[in-house]
């Protein structure tokens, strides 16, 4: 076993939360069809909005059918959606789906890419996205990556001339790829990318449309279908076992964040483009038709494509080891290719090949999950060659400098080589995070200067080792491999992590948002975990002018990584009502540090480290409640319950077997949660037991659900009278705010509610509004975005027996957890009703 130290000095680098996964290991037909991509040179790019808006099975089709290249532009991470399976929500959503379309493209073949735009929540017209996206820098990512990608073919998910029909990031997403098709082959557009990329101009570009886009199946078999290619994609794959569908249900099937498990599918199926720019293939079932995609589009190519030809024809299943010295034969010539582009992008899959080929396994594993900038490390590398090729390891290589560790050591068949290097980290090494959140966000766009990085997934590692490689005793291959970290799981087995740059101390808040409901003072918990072993600091709250803390500071000792201490201020608020942001600031050794470290662990992704300023939200508030239990039914998953609990209530859980009435009655009121009828089927047996504990004198609460799965509403009897759900929606959150019923219960007790309360409410009003409802509700607040009719369904209420039973579309699962007050105060104000009686002249409520 070879020792070596190595110290690496180098600039400012990024860190990452790039995947690290178990390294890909081809089998036979993996290889063959690497070989097929490898000798096919064309490729296309399909545009949407959100993870999830892509169209699997096509992009299927283009990577595993055709052999294109093939890539996805999610204009936006889907930071403004909803998560079904955890607690994550905007900056950390955004992680996690952008791991989730990364998970797909690795079953489907596809390649990945954002843009800076920002999900701030569902919009209605384009008008309003662009204004609030900027679409000039927005514009500007999406000509970035086409003249990056350099796609033959573009296909976009919606149509750019349809705006207001469909959610306004869509038609934008379109809008913006119609106009950037043209822009990319301008030189004088955009042209401070041209100091990094070249312009380009793509072949076509193309509308995936479908049946559903014409209104009906019935519309869609009258259309003119003049422009639309026609072309089957469900095609079978006997060297997989599976067909074109299958693999795309399992693709989309990733998205478990959005709930869009499918099931694969097998047969005959039609895909649809329709033809918007540049010229039309003859052959309407030929994506590709007219255009080169041979090696004789790049000069001096056509030995290459011979030599491949002859690989691909003669392809050795049994012995892939055999076609080594054709393959090196292709790697010194594409080495040569003059074109930037093409060069860089085959000598990666040929190297992957030859790799593969071999039976190489090459393998740089770091000592512990994470380490601090200074610190030392050391790294076990692995590598052998499961082939009879002569293959030598001369050296060994990191990307922080020029060093090297001279080797030349012969990798003989199936003879594992182990080495040991020490590295130590430069101090200037930055900490994992991802590039688009280490500066602070607007409401539409991240910020990200560096000009290379947008567009990427994620942001490059720090750290990775190259393996120089000798071939035959003439031929050097340099395979670059992330350092990464592995450990052994009793259930799992071997368990694969990214290896994390991480500050030496990090902190969170027990509570992201605290509420003081009066003057008094109050406790405010914080851990403080250790990064490395021997921690001792001091950790002091930064608060704004008004409030106070006690102590100034504390002082704390950590021995071990991974521990972490509890330490609690006393925080006094100001008398009158305030919102502020408060930040702890941890000092070591003349150091400061502010970071929060979260931890995103799913079986589908890698698990993210994700590191962000460590803050959180003070609200002193002028509140007053009724009642103290409160039961919470959990739905898709919000942060409601522990709202609640901040301003005094003691919420506890129902399990939907435990719904009955005996357990009911131990509550002043029962909250729904959001989609709760949607994806919890047992609700539909246990809607008796709620109506019935309402007719009893309780309160339910049920916060908003949707029809959007199929049309027909899970429960029957969603509300003891006449309630119909719609689409309606109100996406401003600055929309005006009518009370209509001023002198209802629900406005006046225990808590006035003014106009003012409306203020400050983030991402929208409310969703998925009643529009239809019995005579028994009294409708409490009017509201419409801009130009469209008020909606009054957002807040509705109806007595029933001794009870009462409240509907609301309002968005509190975004605006509790965002610490507003008004919404705080009216939903006190639900949970009260009927806890004392209130003068109001609505005969319908007696408070």
């Amino acid at each position: 076993m070879r020792k070596t130290i190595l110290f690496l000095f180098a600039g400012l680098l990024f860190a990452s939360n790039l995947i690290a996964q178990q390294p890909k290991k081809y089998n036979a037909t993996e290889i063959f069809e690497a070989i097929q991509k490898l000798n096919f040179l064309g490729s296309a790019l399909y545009i949407a909005a959100h993870p999830d808006d892509e169209n699997t099975r096509l992009i299927s089709y283009l990577s595993n059918d055709l052999k294109a290249r093939t890539a996805y532009l999610s204009l936006t991470r889907g930071d403004g959606g909803q998560n079904l399976i955890g607690p994550e929500l905007r900056e950390l959503l955004g992680v996690l789906r952008s791991e989730e379309l990364l998970a797909a493209r690795r079953i489907d073949g596809g390649e990945q890419f954002f843009s800076r735009a920002n999900d701030f929540g569902y919009s209605k017209h384009p008008d309003e996205t662009l204004a609030i996206w900027n679409k000039e820098a927005v514009l500007s990512d999406v000509v970035w990556t086409i003249r990056n990608f350099r796609p033959d073919i573009i296909i976009n998910r919606f149509d750019h001339r349809s705006p207001g029909t469909t959610h306004g990031h869509h038609t934008s997403s379109a809008m913006l790829s119609f106009e950037a098709y043209d822009l990319a082959a301008n030189p004088d557009k955009f042209s401070d990318q041209l100091n990094y990329t070249a312009p380009w101009q793509p072949k076509r570009l193309f509308f995936n449309t479908s049946w559903w886009f014409y209104g009906s199946q019935e519309n869609f078999e009258k259309a003119d279908k003049t422009n639309l290619l026609e072309f089957e994609i469900g095609n079978y794959y006997p060297l997989r076992g599976v067909s074109n569908n299958e693999i795309a249900a399992l693709s989309r099937s990733q998205h478990r964040s959005q709930g869009f498990g499918s099931m694969g599918s097998r047969g005959s199926q039609t895909e649809y483009l329709e033809f918007l720019k540049g010229d039309m293939p003859k052959d309407k079932t030929n994506l590709f038709e007219g255009i080169n995609t041979t090696w004789s589009r790049v000069k001096n190519g056509e030995a290459i494509g011979k030599i491949l030809g002859k690989i691909e024809e003669n392809f050795n299943f049994k012995d892939p080891s055999s076609h080594l010295p054709h393959l090196l034969n292709a790697y010194g010539h594409i080495n040569k290719i003059e074109d930037d582009y093409w060069r860089a992008l085959k000598l990666k899959e040929i190297k992957q090949i030859i790799t593969a080929c071999a039976g190489l396994y090459l393998e740089a594993v770091a000592n512990d999950v994470s380490a601090n900038p200074g610190d030392q490390i050391t790294l076990s590398i692995e590598a052998i060659n499961r082939s009879d090729s002569a293959i030598i390891l001369k050296s060994i290589s990191t990307n922080l400098n020029n060093s090297q560790q001279g080797l030349n050591t012969p990798l003989n068949n199936n003879e594992k080589q182990d080495i040991e290097l020490e590295v130590v980290l430069p101090d200037t090494l930055s900490y994992t995070a991802p590039y688009w959140l280490t500066k602070k966000a607007e409401l539409g766009m991240y910020m990200v200067k560096d000009q290379n990085l947008i567009g990427k997934p994620e942001t490059p590692r720090a750290l990775s080792v190259t393996f120089n490689l000798v071939f035959d005793n003439s031929i050097t291959l340099p395979i670059v491999k992330d350092v990464i970290y592995k450990y052994s799981d009793p259930a799992k087995g071997e368990v694969y992590q990214p290896f994390e740059i991480l500050p030496p101390v990090a902190t969170a808040f027990e509570n992201k948002v605290n509420i003081f409901s009066d003057a008094q003072p109050k406790d405010i918990s914080l851990k403080v975990r250790a990064v490395k072993d021997n921690i001792t600091g001091i950790i002091s709250l930064d608060l704004p002018e008004g409030w106070e803390v006690h102590p100034a500071v504390i002082n704390f000792n950590i021995k071990n990584k991974g521990e972490e201490k509890a330490v609690t201020f006393n925080v006094t608020p100001p008398s009158n009502e305030n919102v502020a942001t408060i930040k702890p600031l941890v000092r070591i050794n003349g150091d400061a540090y502010s970071g929060a470290l979260t931890e995103i662990a799913y079986d589908h992704i890698p698990t993210q480290t994700v590191l962000m300023p460590s803050e959180a939200k003070v609200v002193r508030l002028n509140i007053e409640k009724a009642g103290e239990n409160i039961g919470y039914i959990v739905g898709a998953g919000d942060a409601v319950p522990e709202s609640l609990q901040q301003i005094g209530y003691n919420v506890m859980t129902i399990a939907p077997e435990d719904i009955n009435a005996e357990n009911l009655k131990r509550f002043d009121a029962v909250v729904v949660g959001i989609r709760a009828y949607n994806i919890v089927d047992e609700l539909k047996f246990k809607q008796s037991f709620l109506l019935e504990y309402v007719k009893q004198g309780g309160t339910v609460i049920v916060q908003y659900n949707t029809t959007w799965r199929g049309g027909d509403f899970p429960v029957k009897n969603l509300a003891p009278y006449e309630l119909k759900l719609s689409r309606d929606r109100v996406t401003d959150e600055n929309s005006e705010v009518s009370i209509i019923a001023k002198n209802h219960s629900l406005i006046n007790f225990p808590n006035k509610i003014t106009q003012n309360d409306f203020n400050g409410w983030v991402q929208e009003r409310g969703l998925y509004f009643p529009n239809q409802w019995g005579a028994e509700f009294s409708p409490i607040l009017s509201m419409n975005d801009k130009g469209e009719s008020a909606k009054k369904g957002s807040l509705l209420v109806a007595p029933y027996g001794k009870g009462y039973y409240i509907y609301t579309g309002l968005s509190f699962f975004r605006e509790l957890p965002a610490g507003v007050p008004g919404a705080y105060k009216l939903f006190t104000n639900m949970l009260s009703i009927g806890k004392k009686q209130v003068k109001t002249d609505d005969k319908k409520i007696k408070g």
